[in-house]
């Protein structure tokens, strides 16, 4: 039997714990250190693995195939994902949607000048869902296509409005339209702006002597994440906090609804129902863990995403396997 591919976590929040849960269901794969920015004699881990300082990550270059970068979109990624890059291969779940792009460029520079493999945005959006908008402009190139979220926990948005000074503690909700969603599944194929797919709904513990207003105009005013969307923000107790908002369920659809010739119209539906988004997102980083691997040996370096990534490559299962069972 070939050797295990050796993964490292970068940060131990809900993604970092998603991330270990998961590496134990993969049978080729062992988590060889957690690291952390926290003191790592009192990192409590889910289960038994070597803990280090994140600090000190660059002196376990040799020891680790993949790293997985477990930190926010928000300002940690942008620095650590160039950073990290440049010493090992990487798979991060960068989702500002607008900075990809740039988050790309940072990435692909240093990961390629160190021959490392680098994947940026996997998850579920962006990374499952992107897969399936590019499927469906492929094959219905005459057509729309619709993007919906939720109801639920998005940790993206979450962990950026945690870092709204004022702000204790919160999560945040994104809603979409039901009428909006029976008319694109209806093939009415409608036409409809941002506000018009969702809203967003912020619970939101303040920090004691926070101004409440202040809080709130910084949250609906956040470029790229709440100024073009109806955005209701909720100030509540921390105890509130814990117990009616501690799950993270999440979900949603992608449908490309078009026509294969004037009388003829197709809908194409995609959706998830998740009772853990981090712990599905985290899955997603794990299998692109064994496709960075298999990649970098194959001399593929610099910056990926899932566009790039062979469905194969994700699988434990040879490709002989995937004839067989699964074509």
């Amino acid at each position: 039997m070939s050797a295990k591919i050796r993964i490292g976590i970068a940060g131990y929040g809900n993604l970092g714990r998603g991330v270990q849960a998961a590496v134990a269901k993969n049978a080729d794969m062992e988590l060889v250190g957690v690291f952390t920015r926290r003191d790592p004699q009192t990192l409590q881990l889910a289960a038994d693995a070597p803990r280090y300082a994140l600090d000190d990550v660059a002196s376990h270059a040799g020891d680790i195939d993949v790293l997985i970068l477990c930190g926010g979109s928000k300002s940690d990624l942008p620095e650590q994902g160039p950073a990290l890059a440049a010493l090992f291969n990487t798979v991060d779940s960068f989702d500002t949607h607008a900075r990809i792009p740039e988050h790309y460029a940072a990435v692909d520079a240093p990961a390629k000048a160190a021959g490392k493999t680098a994947l940026i945005s996997a998850g579920w959006d962006p990374g499952m869902f992107s897969i399936n908008r590019v499927i469906g402009e492929a094959l219905l190139p005459d057509g729309v296509t619709y993007t919906f979220w939720g109801r639920g926990l998005s940790q993206g948005h979450s962990d950026a409005v945690r870092r709204v000074p004022g702000v204790a503690g919160g999560v945040q909700y994104t809603i979409p339209s039901p009428a909006a969603i029976d008319a694109v599944r209806a093939g009415q194929r409608p036409e409809l702006e941002t506000r018009d797919k969702h809203q967003r709904e912020c619970y939101v513990v303040l920090e004691d002597g926070a101004d409440p207003d202040t809080v709130r105009e910084a949250i609906v005013s956040m470029e790229h994440y709440f100024d073009q969307y109806d955005t209701t923000v909720h100030f509540i107790d921390a105890q509130t906090l814990a117990t009616e908002h501690s799950d993270m369920p999440h979900g949603g659809f992608v449908f490309r609804s078009g026509n294969t010739s004037e009388q003829q119209s197709q809908v194409i539906e995609y959706s998830l129902a998740l009772g853990s988004n981090p712990e599905f997102t985290s899955s997603v980083l794990v299998a692109y863990a064994r496709a960075v691997f298999r990649m970098n040996r194959a001399g593929i370096t610099g910056a990926q995403t899932v566009f790039d990534v062979a469905p194969g490559l994700l699988s434990p299962k040879s490709a002989e396997q995937l004839r067989a069972e699964l074509l």
